[in-house]
């Protein structure tokens, strides 16, 4: 295999795309030279695009409340075993403001699709954009939402809020396995809005979930979407069973194949960025995460605001593990160091040139 995945790992890094048969022997790999080749070279792309510079986000999900019932999520609508709250304006920027003096370079603004604001019409998502702006003027730091799908009169006020990044991911591009993931939604909606998203001007983050049933070809068909998208961030995060779902009883992913991944990610999206998120494995697996190839941080929660997570809902977060100081020494010793703020939004408004001139073109 290692002279096959030479070849394929050559053609990457010269910068030509890889065929669906390519990325799937990706996907097969398991000889632990075959994987200290193939996440070596990841790291190699990350180097030369952006040295060994990562970038952190700090996430406050205001909001676990979701008129939603995807079969995969802890708060979906149905699920009595999730704790429910929804946080003042007062309280979301508090967190905020603790995030941005610790030192992240973005606020990740999280919710379910929370019935206040999209049963409510006009008035619910004018609160949306207030907690939007009221965190941009409080923090100066770039904005990222992540509230579920929205209809284009909302996404085109996202930006004159103050938001710079739209995040809706569609788990997988597999339509079938989407009607069982994600029930009664519109998988062209939600795809279109974030289509939408870029043609107002808004970076774009697009992930897929491991773990749930999908098929090597569906992984590729996946990351070919985004690349159809031209999707700016791209990630990929395992299942983890959650209690009182109709999938709590799925068996947990591999911890490889988001690995591996990651790794495709970088092969095929040098210049992107790529998360490593703290909630799902935490610390225990941020370093794998890292040596795969990925270039952010995500979800750094400070301890003792009442946030939760997504996947793993209190990990690592009130023991202050997740936090800028918590991974710093873990960064170290990856030979990694946080960017500043100014880098982060260097390499922001030079994605958003490039986009431009694509969109002209």
């Amino acid at each position: 295999m290692t002279d096959t995945l030479k070849h394929i790992l050559a053609k990457a890094q010269q910068g030509f795309a890889l065929a669906t048969a390519e990325i799937k022997s990706i996907l097969e790999l398991s000889d632990p030279a075959d994987l200290q080749l193939l996440f070596e070279t990841a790291r190699d792309l990350r180097q030369q695009n952006f040295g060994n510079r990562i970038f952190l986000y700090g996430f406050v999900y205001f909001s676990t409340y979701c008129r939603n019932s995807c079969n995969f999520c802890l708060y979906r609508r149905d699920n009595p075993a999730a704790v429910r709250y929804r946080k003042s304006t007062a309280e979301i920027i508090e967190s905020s403001q603790r995030l941005a003096e610790s030192g992240v370079h973005l606020i990740d603004l999280t919710m379910g699709q929370d019935p206040q604001i999209f049963n409510n019409g006009e008035k619910g998502f004018n609160r949306l954009l207030e907690i939007i702006h009221s965190v941009k003027q409080n923090t100066g730091l770039p904005v990222m939402v992540s509230a579920g799908v929205l209809d284009e009169d909302i996404i085109g006020k996202l930006s004159a809020a103050g938001a710079n990044w739209y995040a809706c991911y569609q788990e997988t591009n597999n339509r079938r396995l989407f009607r069982q993931l994600r029930k009664f939604q519109d998988y062209d909606k939600r795809l279109d809005s974030k289509r939408t998203a870029k043609e107002h001007g808004l970076l774009i983050e697009e992930g897929l979930l491991v773990g749930v049933g999908e098929t090597a070809e569906d992984i590729a068909d996946s990351i070919s979407a985004m690349g159809n998208l031209n999707a700016d961030q791209v990630r990929a995060m395992s299942f983890i069973p959650q209690k009182g779902t109709p999938m709590e009883n799925f068996t947990s992913a591999d911890p490889l194949r988001e690995l591996l991944i990651i790794a495709l990610l970088r092969l095929v999206f040098p210049d992107c960025l790529i998360p490593a998120s703290l909630d799902v494995g935490g610390h225990a697996m941020l370093t794998q995460k890292l040596a795969a190839g990925a270039n952010v941080v995500t979800s750094l929660i400070p301890p003792g605001q009442g946030l939760a997570g997504v996947a793993q809902c209190d990990l690592n977060i009130e023991d202050g593990k997740r936090t800028v100081a918590g991974i710093k020494d873990i960064l170290r010793d990856n030979g990694l160091e946080p960017a500043t703020v100014e880098e982060y939004r260097s390499w922001m408004d030079r994605r958003l040139k490039t986009n431009r001139l694509n969109t002209k073109a």
